[in-house]
């Protein structure tokens, strides 16, 4: 599956749906949380309900509400009959919080029903920074792993998490960092955050592009004008491709080689492995 650019589309405006789907992103998320009051949300339940019981054109996740906050049980009682092709959960705490949002799949579902993947926020609250290495023990219900950079810094007091160039401050790095490796560690896609300025269509692009750079597999978007820069951040130029191409027929040519040279550039094993995944993009 592949998801480059995954597109939040608030529940209650149905609306959306259809434009959000058909703005090429990789996949949308319908939201349930954030986006949605509490006088709404059961509005959106149903709306979601309705959507997801059509025909879709893209891969579609729903944003459930936390685990803590006694709504998770009757989002996915709304909605999981209709097939969501994953949940996303907010505000999660590790490899145990999959197993309790499991829990409550499992007594919605039917009996031989294949529960859907789970794509967890894993650096919401402070206790979640400390987990991202246990999502490894349930690497079998991941889509991916995503982090956030505004529910922290407000659970711990900060007054921002980005520097005036728009950077994150050390600590936000520090849980950027750490997830994209626990997503790795757990063969999971590695999902970037959010960029919030919609109208910096420059610093979007360079966003994105030191996402790839950094080892990320894809990001959210809030609007659907994101969601070009996104997926161009994402796939590999036709020239990134053509050398990738290069060092893969080189080793193919010599099988026995531990190091060889292509285009007057030293490559090895490392490279062989970087260059199959680069083509695997280019796909």
């Amino acid at each position: 599956m592949r998801l480059r650019s995954l597109l939040f589309v608030p529940g209650d405006r149905p609306e959306r749906f259809a434009k959000a789907a058909a703005s090429g992103a990789d996949a949308i998320i319908l939201d349930l949380e954030d986006s949605v009051s509490l006088a709404n949300k059961d509005a959106a339940r149903h709306a979601i309900a309705d959507y997801l019981a059509g025909t879709r054109e893209v891969v579609t996740l729903v944003r459930v509400n936390p685990l803590d906050g006694h709504l998770t049980a009757a989002d996915v009682a709304a909605i999981l009959s209709a097939g969501p092709d994953a949940i996303m959960l907010p505000k999660a705490e590790g490899a145990p919080s999959i197993a309790q949002l499991d829990t409550i799949l499992r007594s919605e579902a039917t009996r031989d029903a294949t529960l859907p993947p789970i794509l967890p926020i894993a650096t919401e609250t402070p206790a979640a920074i400390f987990t991202l290495g246990s999502y490894r023990e349930a690497k079998n219900r991941l889509l991916g792993l995503t982090w956030g950079a505004e529910d922290l810094p407000a659970a711990i007091g900060a007054t921002t998490s980005r520097e005036a160039d728009g950077r994150y401050t050390s600590p936000y790095e520090v849980a950027r960092a750490l997830t994209l490796f626990a997503a790795h560690a757990a063969g999971a896609a590695a999902i970037d955050t959010v960029f919030p300025a919609i109208k910096d269509e420059a610093g979007l692009a360079a966003y994105a592009a030191r996402a790839r750079r950094d080892g990320f597999t894809g990001m959210m978007a809030i609007h659907p004008s994101q969601v070009e820069a996104i997926n161009a951040a994402f796939t590999p130029s036709a020239d990134e491709a053509a050398r990738a191409q290069a060092i893969v027929d080189a080793f193919a040519a010599n099988p026995g080689a531990g190091v060889l040279q292509v285009d007057g550039k030293m490559v090895d094993a490392p490279h062989l492995k970087q260059a199959k995944h680069i083509l695997s993009l280019a796909d």
